[in-house]
């Protein structure tokens, strides 16, 4: 047993980088600045009610606390939020959606920017003037973006850039999209009404959604940092088969009960692809890549006490394509190079791609039991550029970048039949074809680094085709149609796991106690 521990002790350093979650802060930039930090990057077939459409997914701003009021967290609206989407096999965008937020402060009065309570609460009777009783003092829960005790609203823009033209997207009821807030508490809003409202109809079959969800992301940090501490409840950093095939978890989810902000948008495939067609998986055309973006104006003035000014041409602050890929594989003193650069220039990163250094430490600290591939790492190639087993025969492959490439042509898996592997587990939708947001992308993450892409021995020897945290699935489920995302924590009720607690497991097993 002498290597599982060592192993064990290999997955807990790959997993202390300085990060939180799958791209969580994981640049000295985006620590300084995390309201322009990409935590999750997804892409996928559609699998609810309209198969025929691809939903892409940013979700940002890590591990908001559901209960951290007066202000919780609205979007930035000096950041310019970006999708983009290369067709043309050159990691150059050929599409972009954009975001832009705008927020109203409502009730400037008040000490906290939402409040509500039934049908409202008024003065009694021994009210002290100037207030009379009978006098509104508490308005009615929030159940609409018109509520009185909305305090703080967000509305939004959504623009579609094709061709160097800009096209601005509209709701089709003519009305403004609104961002849907943190969950307060079930006092104070109906948050599940809101979430409802706010996913939009759009024009040509596209549909979107901005607001506070659930974090959709899982991982057992506070055993990682806890030098190396692993649970007892998982064989060291090596899931036995039962644990392997579970739909549970077998360790504390770290990131249970935290909110992020998410962007969504739901877009006909035919709208993505070049030929303007859904293409069938066996062709060149069907493949897209996707990342996202966060952008600052070049230039901000702080004139305290009066708000700060922003001007300027948008410099990115951050990018993310592939789960982990600045995470785990870029060397720090480059993540913030990484993050503000192209995709087009990743070769510049090719070193740190295709001859990772964790591979190398899991190779060493295993005195050679777990085995990797020489480099040039060539299995790792279908994740920085355009090659098979995700697009098809024939492609070209285009430069090495990082961008989460999606064969169009592979139709969903439903959730019930889906493997939280992915393409590892035998299911042809998921990471790394697109990315989910139940794929479970740390393990899957970590077997490609051990090698389990290049076929046997790598693929099938017990130890770096099982490699895991144990923790296996989301505390809360998701939802089966757009945006997909989980409904985020109340403030009031949310729930972090603490260790050595019976995991959560997002309907596939009991519900977190209250």
């Amino acid at each position: 047993m002498k290597h599982l521990t060592l192993l064990g002790v290999l997955f807990a350093a790959l997993l202390a980088a300085p990060c939180h979650g799958a791209n969580h802060r994981e640049a000295p930039i985006t620590a300084l600045d995390h309201k322009a930090d990409i935590t999750d990057v997804y892409a996928f077939r559609s699998y609810g009610s309209n198969p025929t459409a691809v939903t892409l997914i940013m979700s940002v701003d890590p591990l908001l606390e559901p209960g951290n009021g007066p202000n919780w967290f609205p979007f930035d609206p000096d950041i310019l939020y970006e999708i983009k989407v290369d067709n043309t096999n050159d990691a150059v965008e050929d599409i972009v959606f954009q975001f832009r937020f705008t927020t109203e402060q409502r009730l400037p009065n008040l000490f906290q920017v939402y409040a509500g309570a039934g049908t409202g609460i008024t003065a009694p009777s021994n009210s002290p003037a100037p207030v009379p009783p009978g006098t509104l003092i508490v308005p009615p829960q929030i159940t609409d973006f018109n509520s009185a005790g909305l305090g703080m609203r967000q509305s939004y823009t959504v623009t579609m850039v094709k061709g160097g033209v800009s096209t601005p997207l509209t709701n089709t009821t003519g009305g403004p999209f609104f961002a849907v807030p943190a969950n307060v508490g079930p006092r104070t809003m109906d948050y599940v009404q809101l979430f409802n409202a706010g996913t939009y109809s759009l024009a040509n079959g596209m549909r979107a959604f901005a607001g506070t969800t659930d974090d959709a992301f899982w991982i057992d940090l506070g055993a990682t940092f806890d030098t190396l501490n692993l649970r007892s409840t998982v064989a060291p950093g090596v899931l036995s088969p039962f644990q392997d095939a579970a739909n549970q978890n077998f360790a504390s989810d770290t990131v249970s009960g935290y909110a992020v902000n998410s962007i969504a948008i739901e877009v006909p495939i035919s709208m993505l692809t070049r030929t303007g067609a859904i293409e069938a998986a066996s062709s060149p055309a069907a493949t897209i890549g996707v990342w996202a973006t966060t952008s600052r104006p070049r230039l901000t003035v702080r004139r305290s006490p009066l708000p700060a000014t922003s001007s300027g041409v948008y410099h990115q602050v951050q990018r993310m394509g592939n789960a982990l890929i600045n995470e785990l594989l870029v060397g720090t003193g480059f993540k913030d190079r990484f993050s503000m650069d192209q995709p087009k220039n990743d070769s510049q990163f090719a070193s740190f791609f295709l001859d990772p250094a964790l591979a190398r430490i899991l190779n060493a600290a295993t005195g050679g039991v777990l085995p990797i591939p020489a480099p040039p790492r060539l299995d790792l190639l279908p994740l920085v550029t355009y090659a098979p087993p995700i697009a098809a025969t024939g492609t070209p492959a285009g430069p090495i970048a990082d961008l989460l490439r999606l064969n169009t042509g592979v139709p969903a898996t439903l959730p019930a039949s889906a493997s939280r592997l992915g393409l590892l587990g035998g299911d042809p939708a998921g990471y790394p074809n697109g990315r989910r947001v139940f794929d479970d992308v740390t393990d899957i993450s970590l077997r490609a680094v051990a090698g389990v892409l290049a076929g046997p021995p790598f693929s099938n020897n017990g130890i770096n085709n099982r490699l895991g945290d144990g923790v296996n699935v989301n505390d809360v489920p998701y939802l089966t149609d757009f945006p997909y995302l989980g409904y985020a924590p109340s403030g009031r009720d949310r729930r972090h796991i603490d260790p050595g607690e019976p995991g959560c497991t997002g309907g596939a097993g009991a519900a977190c106690p209250q």
